[in-house]
């Protein structure tokens, strides 16, 4: 089956991580937990640490949990000055408007986020769709169940016959469990389930496995 769709993560995917934006984040996450929850600040952390460890993201656990509002979580954690830390991209944007696929962005922030985060790289044109961590809720990668819920929402007919890149191995291995093929972006774990790897974003095309590029 030829492929058709080509799923692409966010954060440190489509930017390197060099450019601090995640740590930026986590930040304002732990930050969310002390105020919101009024805990001490030696304890954020390793909560923050448990709910992504058992629900894949903190979102998902402070919700069941602590019954946290998502519009304020998201609001709150994606605060951050991505305009000034990320530019435009031309040499990506070049490669993905020569890419001959439907182009997703596939994520577990939030639309308003990606938004910005795809202005600030000026590749808001790029794509034809943003998944984002509302759309498959109450999943988030790296289960099946958002991957699923992002098939029926792009008209993915098999798994097989998209593609995902990602910088997280978790997201790679259930990409390749369900048939899709996998592109891992960043630092190249020393084991995972993956078919190709590239250490910049900018690699993609070569990695692609029927020769459109």
């Amino acid at each position: 089956m030829p492929y058709r769709t080509l799923f692409f993560d966010l954060d440190d995917t489509l930017y390197p991580p060099s450019t601090g934006i995640w740590e930026l984040i986590g930040d304002r996450i732990d930050l969310f937990i002390e105020t919101r929850l009024k805990l001490e600040v030696e304890k954020t952390h390793p909560l923050r640490k448990r709910l992504f460890e058992t629900y894949g993201t903190t979102l998902l656990g402070l919700v069941a949990e602590f019954g946290v509002d998502r519009e304020d979580y998201l609001s709150f954690v994606h605060d951050v000055p991505v305009e000034n830390l990320l530019k435009r991209d031309e040499r990506l944007r070049s490669l993905l408007l020569k890419t001959p696929y439907r182009l997703i962005v596939f994520t577990n922030a939030d639309r308003n986020y990606a938004r910005r985060v795809l202005r600030a790289l000026g590749l808001e044109d790029c794509f034809s769709l943003v998944i984002d961590i509302l759309d498959m809720w109450p999943n988030c990668k790296p289960q099946e169940a958002a991957f699923r819920k992002a098939f029926d929402l792009v008209g993915v007919a098999s798994a097989s016959e998209s593609i995902l890149l990602d910088d997280t191995p978790a997201n790679l291995e259930t990409a390749s469990r369900l048939g899709m093929f996998s592109i891992i972006v960043g630092s190249k774990p020393a084991n995972g389930a993956f078919d190709q790897y590239i250490s910049s974003i900018h690699d993609f095309p070569e990695a692609l496995p029927d020769g459109k590029k």
